[in-house]
């Protein structure tokens, strides 16, 4: 196994119900589009919906469809279950337990892949927010430190989304030994205009945040509507 911190990002949010896979599937569109093989993966997913008699996570089809079809949708998700709870709970709803060192393996298996000339950039799509729990005595933020991949924190452009992202941001600075945060996407979830933060929030944001804004994905959009360096920034510090 290569030993070299692996390229690539992990994709964050500052809430649950943020569009966090419809941004990681942008990004990795994006990097696809440009000739790039990318990794994509989300360590577990819950909340299966069934279509034409098959569950399936909407997740995971996402990354899938966004990279290309290149790739196992097994590697990609190697752990999904049906409750649309944390995934631990998820697991104990179909009597299971969530394997938490397949969380890692998993991860290893892009790691390998990259470090095999294979995949040339690898995205991670957590679960909800750092502090979400992915199992009893793990977070999110757990898996970011261990993978060793800078954030990108997709916040939801609504009332209240200041709070929410200063104290992501915190959480990124302090937790354990901390991880850095490469960039801030703000994404329309909705097209009500009537929440009317969402004229001043990127400005406010801004202000008061270190890690930069990259750009704002309007609602519905199929593609990050800024020019972005995405392999600048999974080389940072």
């Amino acid at each position: 196994m290569d030993r070299k911190p692996p390229r690539g990002l992990f994709i964050t949010g500052n809430n649950t119900g943020v569009g966090k896979t419809h941004v990681a599937g942008l990004i990795a569109r994006s990097l696809t589009n440009a000739g790039l093989r990318v990794g994509v993966y989300k360590p577990a997913a819950s909340g299966l919906i069934e279509i034409d008699g098959q569950w399936i996570s909407q997740d995971v089809e996402t990354l899938w469809e966004a990279s290309g079809k290149i790739w196992e949708r097994e590697a990609i998700c190697p752990q999904t279950f049906h409750a649309p709870l944390a995934p631990h709970l998820s697991a104990r709803a179909e009597g299971k337990e969530l394997d938490t060192q397949l969380l890692r393996s998993g991860f290893h298996h892009w790691k390998q892949k990259q470090a095999d000339g294979a995949c040339d950039f690898i995205l991670v799509e957590g679960a909800g927010g750092l502090l979400s729990p992915m199992a009893d005595d793990l977070y999110v933020a757990d898996l970011a430190i261990e993978f060793q991949l800078p954030l990108i924190v997709v916040a939801a452009n609504r009332l209240g989304m200041l709070n929410e992202t200063l104290q992501t941001e915190l959480t990124a600075q302090f937790y354990q030994r901390g991880v850095p945060i490469a960039g801030i996407i703000l994404n329309d979830i909705a097209a009500d205009i009537s929440d009317v933060s969402r004229t001043s929030n990127r400005a406010e944001l801004a202000r008061r945040c270190q890690a930069p804004i990259l750009t704002h994905v309007p609602f519905g959009a199929n593609q990050i509507p800024d020019t972005v360096d995405w392999l600048a920034l999974a080389s940072m510090p």
